[in-house]
């Protein structure tokens, strides 16, 4: 709890203004019309307040599933393990992330409003329900990203553990975390533009209503290819960077304590 936890604050802050960049990229009105790089802190709030619980969230299913599936099952399984533990956990995660996101997504579209107010303008304007658009899309996006950046992450730590004799080392997980990270995050990106639109949609739009195959379909119609990969740098850079810190410092924190 405290490893992931420690890590996911470390990894969110540090990488915000380049999410925030990711996000008007992705946005409906466009990049300028979201805030350029005026306040590129809009949202940090929701961030702070989200990273702790839901990457804590993550990484005690991913572990506990993982030990379970682990007792009896052959070598050949061990990337199957892993991926429904990492899927499992961010199904749980996304019950805290979701919410978070919503928030801050939100405010980084709207850098003028503050993130109180648009949390209690979102309870009062949709409910609870609101908060809580783009949850399947959120599932949708990360269940594809954690089959393939959490058995990569391991298989690459396995063999760098083999080729040189001895466990990996935490900057050494660092290094497997970005390369799986960013591979992951670039054939999982139009997934993540179909869930921004969703969460940015206003009530009673077609995207609203949270249908993903919908929101691809649009995209792609309006925009084409350029728009269903619309933010795939800033958002590869991000979370390239975002696991070698999240991995390394998850590792480095759990060898402390441990």
């Amino acid at each position: 709890l405290k490893a992931g936890g420690v890590a996911g604050v470390c990894v969110d802050l540090i990488l915000f203004p380049l999410d925030t960049v990711k996000t008007r990229l992705q946005s409906p009105q466009g990049f300028r019309k979201a805030g350029g790089f005026h306040g590129i802190y809009a949202g940090v709030p929701s961030t702070a307040i989200g990273s702790f619980p839901n990457a804590a969230a993550f990484f005690i299913t991913y572990e506990n599933v993982k030990s379970m599936l682990h007792h009896g099952s052959t070598s050949y399984l061990t990337p199957a393990t892993h991926m429904v533990a990492a899927c499992l956990g961010e199904v749980v995660a996304c019950l805290i992330r979701v919410p978070s996101e919503v928030v801050k997504q939100r405010a980084q579209v709207s850098p003028s409003s503050s993130t109180l107010r648009i949390l209690s303008h979102t309870l009062y304007h949709e409910g609870i329900q609101g908060l809580y658009r783009g949850y399947k899309s959120t599932v949708l996006r990360e269940i594809p990203f954690s089959l393939v950046q959490f058995p990569l992450w391991e298989s690459l730590k396995d063999l760098w553990s083999w080729k040189q004799g001895h466990v990996v080392d935490s900057w050494q997980s660092a290094v497997c975390g970005a390369f799986a990270g960013g591979f992951a995050a670039a054939v999982t990106t139009p997934l993540d533009v179909a869930k921004t639109r969703i969460m940015l949609a206003k009530a009673g739009s077609s995207n609203a209503s949270g249908n993903v195959l919908a929101a691809l379909g649009g995209i792609w119609r309006t925009q084409g290819l350029s728009g269903l990969f619309a933010g795939v740098v800033p958002r590869m850079a991000a979370i390239s960077l975002g696991g070698f810190i999240f991995l390394g410092t998850y590792e480095k924190t759990r060898q402390l304590l441990l």
